[in-house]
């Protein structure tokens, strides 16, 4: 407390822990475990449960890409996961365009600010201020259920006034030369120098997990790929509304990121390097030059951001 009031972040307690990395490399072996031994049998390709933890239910399922959720214990929301490869970019291209802040504000047009505010030189943890266009507007996908009404399952007008939403998180990425996997992970986090602006609503409760597994190299074309995510939003949409909108929205954001990739390698665009950038330690601790990029506003209501 006595370090928030006088404007110091304290990484103890802040900053990605080994465990968690690790968790989260095993989810990964998991998934890749059942998928071989049920090969060709979806439905019995389910994420792993803990004790006690609610079960997933699929709700997407495709040859390269696989959606499930399952309800968060206490609240309205949803945790999301998806398990899909693509086989026509590289893990290094695709890892360091979701890493890199510089390009993701040329390739995402929602972006309205994303800049590293800290480094932390004990684990290569980072601290990010993201602030994005909440989606509101735009036709809704003709494959949305409808109600016998023939009224839109979401009870909002097309057209509908929100705020953007700001987000402050630590991310932590990882290498492993030795097992062939990228793990990335983001939890929110508060931080002294980015306080609360009442033009934007400040999500609190975020998480993001992704990891890579190459097909063969880190440079070779070919991955698989296990996301898990969850927010809070702090919207006013019932549950069945959000989670339309975020597994609409989780599919056309990975594609976004997709596409990016394939045009950084196509116009061999400068994108950072991260896996020869040991950690991301370079430079030191501190903060990184402010920038801002003003997008679109009007976006489909299904293509929600991820980090």
């Amino acid at each position: 407390l006595m370090a928030t009031l006088a404007g110091v972040f304290v990484w103890d307690g802040q900053r990605i822990e080994e465990e968690e990395l690790q968790r989260s490399a095993q989810e990964m072996k998991h998934m890749e475990n059942i998928s071989s031994l049920f090969q060709g049998d979806s439905q019995r390709l389910d994420p792993r449960v803990e004790q006690g933890e609610q079960p997933w239910e699929m709700i997407m399922d495709k040859k390269h890409f696989k959606l499930w959720r399952r309800p968060i214990e206490g609240t309205h929301l949803y945790q999301y996961r998806v398990f899909g490869s693509y086989t026509d970019v590289t893990p290094r291209q695709f890892f360091n365009v979701q890493l890199d802040t510089e390009y993701r504000k040329k390739w995402d047009s929602l972006v309205i600010k994303l800049d590293v505010i800290e480094r932390d030189l004990a684990t290569g943890s980072e601290v990010i201020h993201w602030v994005t266009h909440f989606p509101v507007s735009g036709p809704f996908p003709p494959s949305v259920p409808r109600e016998a009404t023939g009224a839109h399952p979401c009870p909002f007008p097309r057209q509908y006034p929100m705020y953007s939403r700001d987000y402050v998180y630590v991310r932590r990425y990882s290498v492993d030369q030795e097992n062939n996997l990228m793990v990335l992970v983001s939890r929110a986090v508060e931080h002294p120098s980015v306080p609360e602006d009442p033009e934007y609503v400040r999500v609190r409760t975020y998480e993001s997990q992704m990891v890579i597994r190459p097909h063969k190299t880190f440079d070779e074309n070919g991955f698989d790929y296990l996301l898990t995510y969850s927010d809070n939003p702090q919207t006013v949409f019932p549950r069945y509304c959000l989670s339309w909108m975020v597994s609409s929205g989780m599919p056309d954001f990975l594609e976004k990121l997709h596409m990016a990739a394939l045009k950084a390698k196509k116009l061999e665009l400068e994108v950072r390097d991260y896996l020869s950038a040991k950690g991301g330690l370079e430079g030191g601790e501190g903060k990184a030059p402010a920038a801002e990029h003003k997008g679109d506003a009007s976006c489909s209501p299904a293509q929600l951001e991820y980090a």
